[in-house]
């Protein structure tokens, strides 16, 4: 496994209409939509995985922390061919496996749980600590997480960790819009390059900004992309 290769039908242009199938209440709009070009650009043209290999140990492994609005993260895993197009309509309700936040043992594709927030990161760090310790040193560990989240102490243990660990195949997206309660001096990358990491922030909306800041050399440390987005209340 060594490109993301996979194509289908779907392209960029088809995920509004995608989003638009799924319907009803707490649906966390601005929450996904903030995710949505991240989501694209590392499922079309970064990750190494597919839906004929969503079990095969060398896969790169996407964890979605930023849970709480997964309606982005449903129609880019229909566009690829993980889950039906005929799951989305039925987002939400009682008896569909598409969830208000996902689950692991009903969407494939997911590898965790998640929408409390700080999970996905040192869930992260875990499993990127495993992957070493099995000697697979091929599959990338990639989690997605929100601004806000780096309110919880939790990701800053892991990301005091992670860095003098020397994790290189640990990637994190972080999902900026403005929704933090606390501002951090030098920017959210400062946090990140202070415990050692390999940091670059980029506009969130920009394909080629986003896929250049993904496949960046950081050669024996883990990599933080920060994706700026418009403000949550814009």
């Amino acid at each position: 496994m060594t490109e993301a290769t996979q194509t289908y039908t779907y392209t960029y242009a088809d995920l509004p209409g995608l989003m638009g199938l799924m319907t009803g209440d707490e649906k966390h709009g601005p929450a996904a939509t903030s995710t949505l070009d991240v989501l694209w650009v590392l499922y079309d043209r970064v990750l190494r995985v597919s839906p004929e290999d969503r079990n095969d140990p060398g896969r790169d492994r996407f964890l979605l922390s930023k849970g709480h609005g997964p309606m982005a993260y449903y129609a880019v895993l229909a566009a690829k061919g993980f889950v039906p197009v005929e799951w989305l309509p039925g987002f939400g309700s009682y008896d569909s496996p598409l969830g208000h936040h996902p689950d692991r043992t009903l969407v494939p594709g997911a590898e965790i749980g998640s929408g409390s927030l700080g999970h996905g990161l040192p869930i992260a760090v875990g499993t990127a600590l495993g992957l070493r310790a099995q000697g697979l040193d091929e599959p990338r560990v990639w989690a997605l997480i929100g601004d806000a989240e780096l309110d919880e102490g939790s990701n800053h243990e892991a990301i005091a960790f992670a860095g003098p660990a020397g994790l290189d195949r640990l990637h994190t997206v972080v999902v900026d819009n403005s929704s933090a309660a606390y501002a951090r001096p030098g920017g959210i990358a400062a946090r990140f390059e202070a415990a050692g990491w390999s940091a670059l922030t980029v506009d969130g909306r920009d394909h080629e900004a986003l896929h250049a800041a993904f496949t960046a050399p950081h050669p024996g440390r883990p990599h933080v992309v920060v994706a700026r987005v418009e403000p949550k209340s814009a």
